[in-house]
């Protein structure tokens, strides 16, 4: 089996909790967050979704989805078009707009139909490519793919327990 085989099914997974997550919520749903320093479920889905996007354009040596295809217009945050959530303070996750739970998905769609193409362009040998000099040692293809899995899998746990916090509390 391809690595990039591999991959693809973590996405998937990805996507399917995302789209488990997101039913049927609200945009109150969507914003809730359980404490003043907590992310809420819209955002934590909006993050993990731009960081893929950022980081698979990267290497991918393309324009993200977010610019490309207008996702930014669509979502009209205050943020600016570069911002991924990383590095956003209280008050900036805070200032993240509710939205419809079904806008959320289909950016993650677009998304990960990017990430698939891109992945099933590759060989076992592309994972070794070195695509980030900024760390020692450099980082590569592979290491990079496996940290936005990981990052997407962490923020979907997140967006999981919130939903639960959130049902808990009769929304």
């Amino acid at each position: 089996m391809k690595q990039s085989a591999l991959l693809n099914d973590a996405i998937d997974r990805i996507v399917e909790s995302a789209h488990d997550i997101a039913e049927g919520l609200s945009a109150a749903d969507l914003a809730y967050r359980p404490g003043t320093g907590a992310n809420g479920i819209g955002w934590l889905l909006w993050h993990l979704t731009r960081v893929q996007d950022d980081h698979i354009a990267d290497a991918a040596g393309t324009e993200q989805v977010w610019t490309s295809a207008g996702w930014a217009e669509r979502f009209g945050l205050p943020y600016g078009t570069e911002a991924t959530g990383y590095g956003q303070d209280i008050d900036e996750v805070a200032r993240f707009s509710a939205l419809d739970p079904t806008l959320l998905t289909a950016y993650l769609d677009a998304v990960t139909a990017r990430t698939k193409e891109y992945l099933d362009t590759l060989s076992d040998s592309d994972f070794d490519r070195i695509v980030d000099e900024n760390w020692d040692p450099p980082v590569t293809l592979g290491a990079r793919l496996i940290s936005v899995i990981n990052d997407d899998t962490q923020h979907i746990g997140q967006a999981a327990y919130v939903r639960g916090l959130l049902e808990a509390h009769g929304s």
